[in-house]
């Protein structure tokens, strides 16, 4: 045995700085490793999966080194390059290393001492083979339908009991919390072959002669499996038991006796939960038209160059196929790919296209596959064999930028201006598109940030000449920019034309579309029914008990809902303030756009695309299949039906609110607004024919709807850029938002005053605040936020650090310790 006395420094997947020293066991000397997962104690009983980042021989001076309860893997779950990664994303986002780490790894990797486990579903009872310690264990499940880690301790009276849970697990005697919550069971397939005593043509022979008098299904069985293993043909392929019935009708009781006769035999093998597809195209079959050519050739004369490009193509423009051409450079160089999407109801469309000419080499990784898919994908990542790896080409929202890539050679930041790239709550508020050119430094791989509307911020790089600006101006197969028409509604609302929330103008536009059996998209930025409950007599709302805002109406369970704590109640038949009965519906959202749609048009199949619709795993994927499919005559949206979607059908688009939206109290609303009503204008006339846009609004002369109609991006942005220098706001500065959050007004007033006075002292003017924000209260905690402008500069880190020391320097006063400081770096 070695009797070496080592030490790991690890991390754990929590809120706290830095790493911690544990001491290794003599007999677990020979498995530790850097990048295994470990078992630690941390605090009086808790116990978590560690990642071991150093391994030393140096004990610590001021404190009793715990051991390190036992090594998890056979071999490292990530990679040095990772870990680099996720110290700039804690440094740059001013978060703990450990909440990184948290986001990154997969649920399947972390085991605490909450976890709870419960006994298998499919464990048959057999006890015989069971150890003393894991029978207590069965025993106690018994009882106890389950148990934490700290109840089992207590049961077999140690502490190291995860090698015992690993080998209940691993003997299908257990199963997580988790798991039984995503009924996950390992996918098999169940396969057949020729016993031992048929493997040659001469005991084949007379047994077909003998089945031929009375058994001819069972013939028939035979014939097709020899014609799907190739028997006799030098190699036997395995054959799944389901293929047989594509050849044979009905062979489910001639296997079996087959098998009871020892000429076949059956046997399971697990497969993949992840689909996979065979390629059908080749990707030297894509025509470029003359334009993106001439936009490839620029985007790889700017890899080459600057390493990073902005591919500014119109809606519509051929983006994809030239990602296709790009994707297929880097793999034959035996590169990874990561393909971003800012949205997981765009991978259903994408992943179809790239699947045609990348096969199985395609994988997909994101928050609707359960814990044990993703954990899936992220071993074919980390394998170092890539050439051989199943997945080179990983698709994937923000959190695919953590996986533990080892050659990646391209990035693709697809609709790169979306705000779904950033991460809002819970830490690290990292924004992905950001992120993913500082890991692509790291590889020396090369970024394609592609938009039909880029960000201020990546359009004034490029301008600069940071990155390189590649631009593409012309639809594919010359398809014309939409007609994009306005309707007043204004006018028709004091003209008495309007009709519920649709004006005359788009009405006739829907009739025409529909007539032509055309397709109909309509984009409304709020889901539910209706705003908010006003009482006619008093004014009263219905507001939520634990956050400052009114709640919203869901017709689907008639409740009054909140979106940000979940809070509801039923709809109050009078009013609470008054007492009055004439409570009256004021402002709409998708739901209720749905179900005005289907009294304007009760034979029109109408169908809403929000979160409330598309929660399950295939939401997405079924709504966008039945409208390209032509099932669906009119689709109701949020957000989620603007971002690159492809459809052939669309004739008419309706913007149902263009003020909501342009109106909003913030410095991005021009361009955010501007991205919105372009993006969504770009699902009309994509194929064959100009589609049409009508934009509904009380303000049709408004300079960002007039840059709209021209498709006008660079209007947009010089105005837009001139305001920003003017005010010191990004590109030219950078945000730090500080919110402090307390369930004690009064205190929180007190303690936002301090922090600014103490930033003030360092920062001067540049500090703005505090201020309450537009919703004041979430879930019980009032909130005040501070603004920081920060110069881009190289002092930057250090203005970061100085922000982080002052907020400890607050936390040091004893009254404002339990006033909780928010970061948000570059907020968006």
């Amino acid at each position: 045995m070695d009797r070496t006395t080592l030490f790991v420094d690890v991390l754990l997947p929590l809120p706290v700085a830095g790493t911690f020293t544990y001491r290794v066991p003599y007999d677990l000397n020979p498995s530790v490793e850097k990048w295994k997962r470990v078992v630690v104690q941390f605090g009086k009983k808790k116990v978590y999966t560690a990642i071991v980042v150093n391994i030393h021989s140096t004990p610590p001076k001021n404190f009793q080194v715990k051991y390190i309860l036992s090594v998890i893997d056979a071999a490292p779950v990530m990679n040095e390059i990772q870990f680099t990664f996720w110290k700039w994303i804690s440094s740059y986002y001013m978060s703990e290393i450990g909440e990184v780490m948290n986001a990154a790894i997969p649920s399947a990797l972390k085991l605490a001492s909450e976890t709870q486990i419960r006994l298998n579903p499919d464990f048959d009872g057999n006890v015989d083979i069971l150890p003393e310690k894991e029978f207590l264990i069965v025993e106690a499940l018994d009882i106890q339908q389950k148990l934490t880690l700290t109840e089992i301790e207590n049961i077999v009276e140690q502490k190291k009991v995860i090698p015992i849970i690993k080998s209940l697990y691993e003997k299908g005697v257990v199963s997580l919390e988790e798991e039984i919550k995503d009924r996950y069971k390992p996918k098999t397939e169940t396969y057949i072959r020729l016993s031992r005593d048929y493997k040659n043509d001469d005991q084949l022979q007379p047994l077909f002669t003998e089945l031929e008098k009375r058994a001819f299904r069972q013939v028939e069985v035979l014939m097709a499996y020899i014609s799907l293993s190739g028997f006799g043909q030098g190699s036997e392929k395995p054959v799944k038991q389901a293929a047989i019935s594509s050849k044979v009708k009905s062979p489910t009781a001639a296997i079996s006796s087959l098998v009871k006769k020892g000429v076949l035999e059956t046997y399971q093998t697990e497969v993949s939960r992840l689909e996979g597809a065979e390629a059908t195209d080749e990707v030297e079959n894509i025509e470029l038209s003359p334009d993106q050519l001439n936009a490839l050739s620029q985007i790889n004369t700017g890899l080459s160059d600057k390493k990073v490009v902005l591919f500014h193509g119109v809606t519509s423009s051929g983006k994809t196929e030239i990602y296709i051409k790009l994707i297929e450079k880097a793999i034959s160089l035996g590169k990874q790919v990561l393909y971003l999407l800012p949205e997981i109801a765009l991978t259903t469309q994408i992943i179809n296209r790239l699947r045609k000419y990348f096969g199985e080499k395609v994988g997909v990784y994101h928050s609707k596959y359960n814990q044990n898919e993703r954990l899936e994908i992220w071993q074919h990542v980390l394998s170092e064999s890539v050439t051989s790896s199943k997945y080179q080409i990983i698709l994937g929202p923000r959190s695919a930028l953590f996986l533990p890539f080892s050659k990646l050679g391209l990035i693709i930041v697809d609709e790169e201006h979306d705000y779904s790239y950033k991460q809002y709550d819970p830490a690290p508020r990292y924004h992905a598109r950001d992120g993913a050119i500082y890991l692509a430094s790291m590889h020396n791989a090369n970024v394609v940030l592609g938009s039909a509307t880029p960000s201020m911020e990546s359009y004034f790089n490029a301008k600069t000449s940071k990155y390189t600006l590649v631009e593409l101006n012309s639809r594919f197969g010359d398809v014309q920019m939409p007609e994009i028409l306005v309707a007043d509604i204004k006018r028709e609302t004091r003209e008495k034309t309007m009709r519920s929330h649709f004006s005359g103008f788009l009405i006739d536009h829907i009739n025409e579309a529909l007539e032509n059996k055309e397709q109909v998209i309509l984009f409304q930025n709020r889901r539910g029914y209706s705003l908010r409950l006003e009482c006619d007599t008093c004014n009263w709302m219905p507001e939520c008990k634990n956050c400052d805002v009114t709640l919203i109406y869901h017709k689907h369970n008639n409740q009054l809902k909140c979106h940000y704590c979940g809070y509801s109640r039923r709809v109050p038949e009078r009013c609470d303030a008054c007492g009055g009965t004439h409570l009256k519906m004021k402002g709409f959202g998708t739901e209720k756009l749905e179900d005005d749609l289907a009294i304007l048009y009760p034979d029109a199949r109408i169908k809403r695309m929000d979160l409330d619709t598309t929660r399950s795993k295939f939401a997405y994927q079924h709504i966008i299949n039945d409208f390209e499919n032509r099932r669906i005559d009119i689709l109701v949206g949020t957000q989620m039906v603007t971002k690159g979607l492809d459809f052939d059908n669309v004739s008419i688009v309706g913007i149902m609110n263009a003020d909501s939206m342009i109106c909003f109290p913030d410095f991005r609303s021009y361009e955010r607004s501007y991205q919105l009503m372009a993006q969504v204008s770009g699902r009309a006339g994509r194929k064959n024919k100009r589609g049409k846009v009508i934009i509904q609004a009380y303000n049709p002369y408004h300079s960002v709807i007039r840059d709209v109609i021209a498709n006008d991006y660079q209007s947009m942005y010089s105005s837009q850029i001139l305001e920003r220098r003017n005010f010191n706001y990004p590109p030219f500065y950078r945000l730090v938002y500080v919110s402090l959050k307390h369930k004690d007004a009064r205190l929180l007033n007190e303690g936002a005053r301090e922090l600014a006075i103490i930033l003030r002292d360092q920062f001067g003017n540049r500090i703005l605040g505090p201020e309450y924000p537009l919703i004041a209260k979430i879930k019980n905690l009032y909130i005040k936020r501070i603004l920081i402008k920060l110069e881009r500069d190289d002092q930057l880190l250090n203005n970061k650090k100085s922000i982080a020391d002052l907020i400890d320097k607050f936390h040091s006063q004893a009254i404002y310790r339990n006033i909780r400081a928010v970061i948000d770096v570059d907020p968006v």
